[in-house]
């Protein structure tokens, strides 16, 4: 039924201002606002809407991914536009905020957004195509 719908997912920030600048800021996403909504507009042509609401509560899940070659290096460079890195109870994180690939998961690193939504860089899969999907 929707195998050629364009699919795209959506979470509610409390202010799209300091979304837009962080998203397009030290993220570096391409970003467009619309009716008050914010549009990440990430590769491999998907899309995430940000839209406001007032009364606004954090995921405390991971709400979005973002795989890159280099978890050490992207930290690095992300700590130092400011982006604070979380710890979470039961896993092993370095001096960092980062856990290497323990139990089976992938590297990975959780940091907020000026919302407190959750979000994560994690290796890519050496599979992967350059969007992070798996290559054919």
């Amino acid at each position: 039924m929707f195998q050629d719908s364009k699919a795209f997912s959506g979470f509610s920030v409390d202010d799209v201002k300091k979304a837009k600048e962080f998203y397009g800021g030290p993220l570096g996403l391409r970003v467009s606002e619309e009716n008050g909504m914010l549009f990440l507009h990430l590769e491999g042509g998907a899309g995430v809407l940000l839209y406001p609401k007032a009364d606004h509560r954090p995921a405390d899940f991971t709400v979005l991914n973002f795989p890159v070659a280099d978890v050490e290096k992207c930290v690095d460079d992300l700590s130092g536009l400011g982006v604070a890195f979380e710890r979470y109870p039961g896993f092993d994180h370095d001096a960092k905020g980062i856990v290497h690939g323990e139990g089976g998961m992938p590297t990975i690193a959780w940091f907020k957004d000026p919302a407190g939504n959750v979000l994560s860089v994690l290796d890519q899969p050496a599979s992967a195509g350059a969007d992070g999907t798996a290559a054919a």
